[in-house]
């Protein structure tokens, strides 16, 4: 890794750590809470781009499985990789790169701009998270996928909210040339 790069990885590992210290809200009807961390994640896509991102995010998810409670809630441990939450975690890495391959896409072909980057994180990020979300409900709460994916609705406001913060900071951060 290269020094600036392995810099500005620790950073965002640092923020997603810090994001799953922010209490979570929860939805009575659920087993999974509302959390910022996904913000987090969709962060490490924009900023470190896929090859960074990807590898962050793994990182912070093995950190998370040798028990550190670093994911929201204090949780740790690997039980939390067979649990309801599962299928959330799983998919944080596989956002983070497709949500770092789209922005450099973007940036490359001269795209990048707040709408282009929302679509990005609203497709790659969101969409791919709950709905990978709902599998791990599906399998590991032994819920109908139906009624998973219907119970997604539920996060969509605040997701939404999570993806315009993530794109405003990615577009300040990308006029003063900080994107890896």
């Amino acid at each position: 890794m290269k020094t600036r790069a392995l810099a500005t990885s620790a950073i965002m590992l640092a923020v997603i750590i810090v994001m799953g210290a922010i209490p979570s809200i929860p939805l009575g009807f659920i087993p999974v809470p509302i959390v910022l961390q996904n913000m987090g994640i969709m962060l490490a896509g924009v900023i470190l781009g896929k090859k960074y991102g990807f590898i962050t995010v793994v990182g912070f998810l093995c950190l998370a499985a040798l028990g550190l409670p670093i994911l929201s809630g204090g949780h740790g441990g690997f039980v939390i990789f067979i649990g309801p939450t599962a299928g959330y975690l799983y998919a944080y890495p596989v956002a983070a790169f497709l949500i770092g391959w789209a922005t450099e896409w973007l940036r490359k072909n001269k795209k990048f701009n707040f709408v282009t980057l929302w679509i990005a994180l609203l497709v790659l990020g969101v969409l791919l998270i709950d709905t990978l979300g709902a599998v791990g409900l599906n399998i590991a709460a032994q819920m109908p996928l139906d009624k998973a994916l219907i119970y997604q609705i539920a996060f969509l406001p605040g997701d939404i909210i999570k993806s315009i913060f993530a794109v405003a900071i990615a577009v300040v951060l990308n006029k003063r040339k900080l994107l890896l």
